[in-house]
């Protein structure tokens, strides 16, 4: 299973530094904040890909001096910083993903609706196996 993932991410991650200069993390954020409705905090961002603040907050750096996100402060509370897409970050979104599902249509065309619906099945029930072997474990 590893390698498999492996070898996926690092072919994503090669084709979005050659095409569109951006690193995985930073889709991952674009992603999250195109299928929100509306601004996120940044801690919502951690929350929803299972990130440290700390990791969100650089990749945030980067997408907003490229344009593609905005940071806002609240009046009521300046520690608060919540983040939206731009015109522009919505835009490169949009493209960047309609490629990447291309990509992912002819890696997997080798493998048949069932067999992904059976692959899917497994992993799941695999996930629910070691979470649960791992409650137990504590």
């Amino acid at each position: 299973m590893l390698s498999c993932e492996t070898v996926i991410e690092q072919s994503i991650r090669s084709r979005f530094r050659e095409h569109f200069d951006v690193t995985l993390p930073q889709f991952d954020v674009l992603s999250e904040l195109e299928h929100a409705t509306g601004k996120l905090t940044m801690s919502q961002l951690s929350k929803e890909l299972m990130v440290s603040n700390g990791n969100i907050t650089g990749v945030v750096d980067r997408l907003e001096k490229s344009g593609m996100v905005n940071r806002i402060r609240p009046e009521h509370d300046r520690r608060v910083q919540y983040i939206e897409l731009t015109e522009n970050g919505a835009t490169e979104f949009r493209r960047i993903a309609k490629l990447h599902e291309e990509w992912l249509d002819s890696w997997f065309s080798g493998v048949s609706l069932e067999e992904m619906q059976t692959l899917q099945a497994l992993l799941l029930k695999i996930r629910g196996s070691v979470a649960t072997a791992t409650r137990k474990a504590k």
